[in-house]
Parts: structure tokens; C-alpha cells; sequence
């Protein structure tokens, strides 16, 4: 839109479908978003209206609400669904606080998806090799891009906790600073969008992909959530003697009892169980635990005004808005249902199978589809929705053959 169309607050229009748009481009049938596919308006944040400082040609994007033309919020807008869960708490006198920690890698361009992603070259014409975990070294070349990263992030107002190199080849990961989930969920959107466009500057391309190499870590985006009371500010997860409060259990309780009907809404894509499936610190697991990084559910060392909760489910991949929604959601659940958590675990564990998660989209899929929880919590027009859209990502991907399968299995008799 043009910057006098909007600043005369002509009212943007979009078909309802492009809610449900599948990653290569196609719809599910009508019938799950209206069989006359009418127009939903866009309003934009106040808040959310950023110049764009990485853009030679003045440009500005705008984060906006998807609502009917009637005012209500639509069914299908996962920032919707978020405003929602936090409007549930509010109703209690409660206000969740999120931080969200993002893994990315940072690759050399890769023309041809065939070919495995690589690292870009260093300065000593060599690509790194995985031995520069959470090193101060500045040998990959990459400090021209990290330095307009930093410049364009505090031009977005994207205030940052830490940032560093991760487990990976070329991986590095960033800690936003907790607050409002949805500013979190804003700034963790505006970060990625940010990265990608940051990159291609610099002739280099960033991966937000769950696994996007083999035999590596794979990328999450841990959740980090607590309460307080609206007023005092208070952490109703900690009591005045800094005890855990039975709210805490019951919030624990509610993210194990919703963790795998969620599992399709934390890890939305066939590569995401990529990344679960060969858990280096990605538990595809509903155990909870005491700062161990096999749990799905960690309780991270700290002061009881800071005690949290961090779903370590959520891979890098997934919508900001939907991953915390969800996760609020399920412990919201538990609060009002005042629900009890299993035992914590420490060491090392074997999950039972009551606290096991669906390891293939298509397991998980069929799991949110027999869930009526989730049609409670987040309506029955959305997660039908979602099942649909995600069911046809899913028979693309099984629409071709992959190099393993021509590899290992032509020489089959």
C-alpha cells in the first residue's frame, strides 16, 4: 500500500482463505475457511508500524489483525488466537510474561536444494567445521552482518538479551528479553523477517528450518513463561517464603496434559521431527524437570521471582503466535482445572508412555485431529482448518522420492 493510502487510513482487504495458504502455495477446500471466501480486513498495530532501516527505498511494514468485517477478531489468525488466551487470563487477574530464545544458522546461498546447506567462507578462506560453540572468534566473517543485525534491531526497537553461537555448524542463537507474549511474539516475527532480509544484503542466506543439517543440533525456540498478578506485579509462581506456589503445579500439569494433542501447533512442519527425532537437547517428551535439558518441560536455575516455566518443544520453525498461544493455553488449562504434574524427573529417564509425544507430522496431525481440547481452546473452525492446510504440506512431501530412498533402496531385490 502506498504511504498516503495509509496514512488516510484506507482500510486493507484480503481474502479469508490466505489464512489458511499451505507453504507452496495452495488452499484447502473452501469449505474450511467459507465456501464464499470473503474478504477479512487487515487493522493495523498502532504499536507495530516499523520503518524498515535495511531498505534503500523507504519502506515500512505494518503488523496487523485479521478481523471479520463484522469487528470480531477472526477464527484463523493465529495473533487472534494469542490475544485470546491472554484475554483469559486477564479475566482471572493474571498476565502471562514470555521470552523466546531463536536458533538460526547462517549459510553460504545454496542454489541447488539438492545439495547439503554449507557454511559461508571464513576470513581464512576455509568454511567453519563445528568447533567454534559459544568461541568469541570473529574467523567465520560474519561480523559485518551480526553489526547490521544489531543496528537494524535497535532501529526496530528489538531490545536483545544475549546473543551467541550455538552447538551447530554456522548456528547462533539469541535471547529475547521477557514481556508481553504478544509483543514477544511481534518482535520474534519482525526478528526472523529481519534476519532473512539482513542476510541477503550480505550475500548469505539464514535457515530457520528445525534440522536443516544432519548429524547437528537442530534449531528451537524455547519458550520461557511465567505469571503475575495483575497490579501487584507479584509471581503467583512463588509464594512470600519463595516457595513454588500450587498455581506453578498446576501450570506444569496443564503443558503435560495438552503437550501432545499441541505437539502439530509446536512442530508444524515434516522437518520439524527431523529435530525430535534425534533429541541433542530437542526432548520430544512431556516430563518435567528441574534444569535438565532432556525434559520437554525445564525449570531453569533462578530466584523465585523469576521462577518459569521453558517449553523446549517449540523448534525454530514454528508461528511465534501459535507456539505461544498453545503453550499459554495448556497451562491455562491446568490452572483452571487444577490439574497435578507428574513426577519431576532428573538424570537420565525413559518417558513413560503417557508422557510420550507423536515423533511424525502425520502422527501428530492425527492426534490434534481426534482432540476436542484443542477445538475448546482454540475453536473448531481453526484446528480444522490447520489439520487441512498441514495435511496437504504433508502428501507433498510424500509426492516425491527422496535421494535415501533411491540410494539405499534401488539395489533392493
Amino acid at each position: 500500500m502506498t504511504a498516503e493510502g495509509f496514512l488516510e487510513g484506507r482500510r486493507l482487504q484480503m481474502a479469508r482463505g490466505v489464512l489458511l495458504q499451505c507453504i507452496m502455495g495452495g488452499y484447502p477446500p473452501a469449505r474450511f475457511y467459507g465456501s464464499d471466501d470473503g474478504d477479512l480486513a487487515l487493522v493495523p498495530d498502532p504499536a507495530q508500524i516499523h520503518r524498515l532501516p535495511w531498505s534503500q527505498q523507504p519502506r515500512a511494514l505494518a503488523i496487523c489483525d485479521a478481523d471479520e468485517l463484522t469487528g470480531e477478531s477472526s477464527s484463523l489468525s493465529t495473533r487472534g488466537q494469542l490475544k485470546a488466551v491472554i484475554a483469559r487470563y486477564a479475566a482471572l487477574g493474571l498476565a502471562p510474561v514470555v521470552a523466546t530464545e531463536l536458533e538460526f544458522f547462517v549459510f553460504a546461498p545454496n542454489t541447488d536444494p539438492t545439495q547439503p546447506f554449507q557454511p559461508p567462507l571464513g576470513l581464512d578462506g576455509r568454511r567453519e567445521d563445528g568447533q567454534s560453540a559459544f568461541s568469541i572468534s570473529s574467523n567465520n566473517g560474519l561480523r559485518p552482518f551480526f553489526s547490521e543485525v544489531y543496528a537494524c534491531m535497535a532501529a526496530l526497537g528489538l531490545p536483545r538479551d544475549t546473543f551467541m553461537h550455538e552447538m551447530g555448524v554456522s548456528q547462533f542463537e539469541i535471547n529475547l528479553l521477557h514481556g508481553d507474549p504478544l509483543l514477544l511474539a511481534d518482535q520474534t516475527l519482525l526478528f526472523k523477517h529481519l534476519l532473512k532480509e539482513v542476510a541477503l544484503k550480505h550475500g548469505l542466506t539464514v535457515v530457520c528450518m528445525a534440522k536443516p543439517l544432519a548429524h547437528t543440533p537442530g534449531s528451537s525456540m524455547h519458550i520461557h513463561q511465567s505469571i503475575i498478578e495483575i497490579g501487584s506485579g507479584r509471581n503467583v509462581f512463588s509464594d512470600k517464603a519463595g516457595e513454588p506456589t500450587a498455581t506453578f503445579r498446576h501450570f506444569i500439569a496443564g503443558q503435560q496434559a495438552c503437550m501432545a494433542d499441541f505437539t502439530a501447533l509446536f512442530a508444524p512442519n515434516v522437518n520439524s521431527y527431523q529435530r525430535l527425532c534425534h533429541p541433542y537437547a530437542s526432548p520430544n517428551n512431556a516430563c518435567w524437570s528441574h534444569d535438565n535439558r532432556a525434559a520437554g518441560l525445564r525449570i531453569p536455575a533462578s530466584s523465585p521471582a523469576a521462577r518459569r516455566v521453558e517449553n523446549r518443544l517449540p523448534g525454530a520453525d514454528a508461528n511465534p503466535y501459535l507456539a505461544i498461544a498453545a503453550s499459554l493455553a495448556a497451562g491455562l488449562y491446568g490452572i483452571e482445572h487444577k490439574l497435578e504434574p507428574s513426577e519431576p524427573i532428573q538424570g537420565e529417564f525413559e518417558v513413560p508412555d503417557n508422557l510420550s509425544l507423536p515423533c511424525t507430522l502425520h502422527a501428530a496431525l492425527e492426534r490434534l485431529k481426534r482432540s476436542q481440547l484443542a477445538k475448546e481452546l482454540f475453536g473448531k473452525e481453526f484446528i480444522e482448518g490447520y489439520i487441512a492446510s498441514k495435511t496437504m504440506e504433508l502428501t507433498s512431501f510424500f509426492d516425491e522420492i527422496t535421494p535415501w530412498e533411491r540410494r539405499v533402496l534401488a539395489a533392493q531385490a
